[in-house]
């Protein structure tokens, strides 16, 4: 399991993170990380920030410091609060947004990175979600002039490599 990035964890400590949210964020990140690397094995000219995807990962959650019931009860107010938490803090705004986009990123416009952090969240509990895949194949797709289906083939490979694992 990799650890969180410095600035994450920097941030873990000086928002007084309960060990529940850290081991979450330490797991998201280390499966943005599996993704990001599968995809640069499979799709090697695929243009993407993997560094933004993976600190992401390790920041989405965030505002559940604010926010203590929604780290065992379902709820969003931890995605907007999340954001001005970590720009207070000073995290670029480029990379808060993952702390209110993983959970709309299908009702907002959004960027592969923005898709592939929330895939990070699903698919590090064994969860598959077939629009947020099906986006993620369609923007992949587009890029490289791939096949859709050849596309998805690759990705659902690299994400059943890390459910197996």
């Amino acid at each position: 399991m990799r650890q969180l990035p410095e600035e994450a964890a920097r941030l873990c400590v000086v928002l007084n993170a309960p060990v529940r949210l850290v081991s979450h964020l330490t797991v998201v990140h280390d499966t943005a990380c599996k993704i990001v690397q599968g995809l640069r094995k499979v799709f090697p000219n695929l243009s993407f920030d993997a560094e933004a995807v993976c600190f992401g990962a390790a920041i989405h959650d965030m505002g559940k410091c604010v926010h203590l019931e929604e780290l065992t009860a379902p709820g969003n107010k931890h995605e907007e609060s999340g954001q001005a938490l970590l720009m207070a803090n000073g995290v670029h705004p480029h990379l808060a947004r993952f702390a209110r986009l993983h959970g709309k990123w299908d009702r907002e416009p959004v960027e592969l990175e923005d898709l592939l952090t929330s895939l990070a969240d699903h698919v590090w509990r064994g969860c598959r979600n077939e629009k947020l895949e099906t986006m993620i194949v369609e923007r992949i797709s587009s890029a490289l002039g791939i096949e859709q289906w050849k596309v998805f083939e690759l990705l659902d490979d690299i994400l059943n490599d890390i459910k197996v694992k």
